[in-house]
């Protein structure tokens, strides 16, 4: 599959890039024919400082308490709750930042020690990828449980542009990618058409098939 990746760079700094390679690919919600590779903006340090400062001008205006960071988005995070503190409305402010646990019904769940973090505070969510928005939905229902106020989403990579009225930011669109499409599985054209998945693919990475 590696020989098949196409680098995508940022149309705002071609410092900031992903990894695309075409192909049949299942997640846990949906099909899709690209798997996005956002590896270095997770864990490079001069990309995810890079990519921090472009979502940092997003949210300029935007009052932070709390960064909640998933699917391996933790030092993009505190890269990005560093650029906040330093100007804007956050300017010299302390911002948290926190990690969910998922329960054995993938609910989303906090600790004691970390829920008053969250109880009542102006929460941003930092997530790698949103195709379908229902990971969003997913944080929106443990927000709600623990009384925290959803104020903004950002995004590595988005292929939609909002959820529940809340707008997502992100790096990198489907608009960036050729003929992006994602599909129900029951509706998979490529299903149809009985060319087989290629991997399984989350926010970790990939698992080649066959």
């Amino acid at each position: 599959m590696e020989d098949r990746m196409q680098t995508i760079k940022s149309r705002r700094n071609a410092h900031i890039s992903i990894g695309i390679i075409p192909g049949h690919y299942a997640t846990n919600h949906s099909h899709v024919n690209y798997y996005v590779d956002m590896t270095a903006i997770k864990t490079s340090l001069k990309m995810a400082k890079e990519a921090a400062r472009e979502l940092a001008a997003e949210f300029a205006n935007t009052y932070v308490d709390t960064i909640i960071c998933l699917e391996g988005t933790e030092t993009l995070g505190a890269f990005l709750a560093d650029q906040l503190s330093q100007s804007g409305i956050n300017q010299q402010g302390d911002i948290n930042l926190v990690t969910p646990e998922m329960n054995a019904v993938n609910q989303m769940i906090f600790r004691d020690n970390t829920q008053k973090k969250i109880w009542g505070k102006k929460v941003l969510l930092l997530i790698s990828s949103a195709s379908t928005g229902k990971s969003i939905l997913r944080a929106i229902d443990c927000l709600q449980y623990y009384s925290g106020e959803l104020v903004g989403v950002g995004a590595i990579f988005s292929a939609i542009e909002e959820v529940s009225g809340i707008e997502v930011k992100s790096l990198f669109t489907d608009k960036d990618l050729p003929h992006y499409d994602n599909f129900a599985a029951s509706e998979c054209p490529m299903c149809a058409k009985g060319i087989k998945v290629d991997a399984l693919i989350n926010s970790f990475g990939y698992s080649k098939l066959g």
